[in-house]
């Protein structure tokens, strides 16, 4: 089975491809790449001013490398579950003053370090349906405990709507996740939403996505 972390940027099966030789670690998601203009295009929006942002699963580093490159003004924290990830990660970013060295996160350790400090935002790409349904709540308390109040916390990915059509293309791979790993799939928005909202966040804003994905923004109330 692929490694866990080398499907966290990627919509479908198989590893990505390397651009470098093994020993350097760094990795190039074709997904990655698609996705990260417009999801820029919508994360600025969502912050437009200077922010703080911790990205969970950040994959090959290719939308920290993106997104810091164009906002000079985002102080980002990339992090991953799998130590042969931070290798292409702190590669792919250490030519930017405002990206931190990539740190270890298991999202489903019971308590996220404390040395994480709070930040403004919260980013997970393309998590939940390649990780098991605990993931998703692990992932709602770790946001309430780090994201600082009037934060908000951002998910991309493809997600199950209750009483709209769901794409051709998302139930068959909802089906190719399920039969690579039973605890894998798709998700369904209102399961997540609910999860958030048991975290004391609520979902403000859903963007339509190419490839019939979504960006998701939930926010932390002000205390």
């Amino acid at each position: 089975m692929p490694r866990y972390w080398q499907l966290l940027q990627g919509r479908f099966a198989g590893a990505p491809e390397r651009s470098r030789d093994e020993e350097e670690e760094v990795t190039f998601s074709p997904a990655a790449d698609r996705n990260k203009v417009p999801l820029l295009e919508v994360l600025t929006r969502v912050l437009p001013g200077p922010a703080t942002v911790l990205e969970v699963a950040s994959g090959s580093g290719q939308h920290a490398e993106h997104f810091c490159a164009a906002r000079s003004d985002w102080d980002w924290q990339p992090t991953e579950a799998d130590v042969t990830a931070l290798a292409s990660i702190a590669l792919r970013t250490a030519a930017l003053p405002n990206v931190r060295p990539p740190l270890m996160l298991d999202v489903l350790a019971p308590r996220w370090p404390d040395a994480l400090g709070r930040f403004d935002a919260l980013y997970c790409a393309n998590l939940l349906h390649i990780a098991e349904w605990a993931t998703c709540a692990a992932l709602m308390r770790g946001a309430a405990r780090h994201v600082a109040p009037g934060g908000a916390l951002v998910l991309y990915g493809p997600y199950f709507v209750d009483g709209e059509p769901t794409a051709p293309g998302n139930i068959a791979f909802d089906a190719d996740l399920r039969r690579r790993n039973p605890a894998w799939g798709v998700r369904r928005l209102a399961d997540v939403s609910a999860e958030a909202e048991r975290a004391g966040m609520a979902l403000e804003q859903r963007v339509d996505m190419p490839a019939n994905n979504l960006l998701l923004v939930f926010r932390r109330p002000l205390d």
